[in-house]
């Protein structure tokens, strides 16, 4: 196991390149993903499969099947309860999942049967809470549920920038009921967010266009990664 760092890096990866690269980088943890320009679905279990093989970092699988925060209803549901048993039968043990109903809140019912269908794997709460209609309600609501330590928010559906007061307010709140999980930064992250982020105690940074010099056409660079590790730790 790697020394404890600093800060939580993790690090989107969407083949064995971009896991390689990443770890190489000095990432913890990937999140993986396909089809980015959907803003990432799940990958497929082959894609895992090669990468649970060539890194020996934390890796957290998406469960989402199509672009935007709905489910899709119980035949989506039923798809993402199946996908999620495949990938935890390839060795998958951590997640990310978000859903919301149209009145903008979490979708209790697709969240709650697929997390009973991860059996107390970890999982985060994906960038979804950024588009709720009341975060704190949504928080409180999934309080409960097994497995959830994190949450992958910018603060704002805008994007970090937009998002500073509303991350530096949740973070204060940390150890409240529904603000137990960690507060994973991301969306629209740049490094000179990071030492403002640090001082109002956010602990986790996730990044995806910040780790590929080229765009989201190139791949994930070791050098880049880096350059994130060293502010972290700093």
């Amino acid at each position: 196991m790697s020394e404890r760092k600093s800060a939580v890096l993790e690090v989107i990866a969407l083949d064995v390149e971009d896991a390689v690269a990443a770890q190489a980088g000095g990432a913890d943890r990937l999140e993986l993903v396909t089809d980015m320009a959907a803003d990432g679905l799940t990958p497929s279990v082959e894609t895992f499969a090669g990468i649970r093989a060539s890194v020996d970092i934390a890796l957290r699988v998406m469960l989402r099947l199509s672009d935007g925060f709905a489910a899709g209803g119980t035949r989506g549901v039923d798809e993402l309860v199946r996908v999620a048993g495949d990938m935890r039968d390839a060795g998958a043990d951590e997640f990310v999942l978000g859903f919301l109903d149209e009145q903008g809140g979490p979708d209790l019912a697709a969240v709650e049967r697929i997390v009973d269908g991860l059996g107390g794997c970890r999982w985060t709460f994906h960038r979804a809470i950024d588009r709720a209609d009341d975060r704190d309600a949504l928080r409180k609501q999934l309080a409960d549920l097994p497995g959830l330590d994190a949450y992958l928010t910018a603060g704002s559906p805008a994007g970090v920038d937009d998002g500073l007061s509303v991350l530096a307010a949740e973070s204060a709140r940390r150890g409240e009921p529904g603000y137990e999980p960690r507060i994973m930064v991301g969306g629209g992250l740049r490094l000179d967010h990071v030492p403002g982020l640090r001082a109002a105690g956010l602990d986790a940074f996730h990044i995806g266009g910040a780790a590929r010099p080229g765009g989201w056409s190139g791949p994930v660079s070791a050098e880049a990664v880096r350059e994130w590790r060293t502010a972290l730790d700093a």
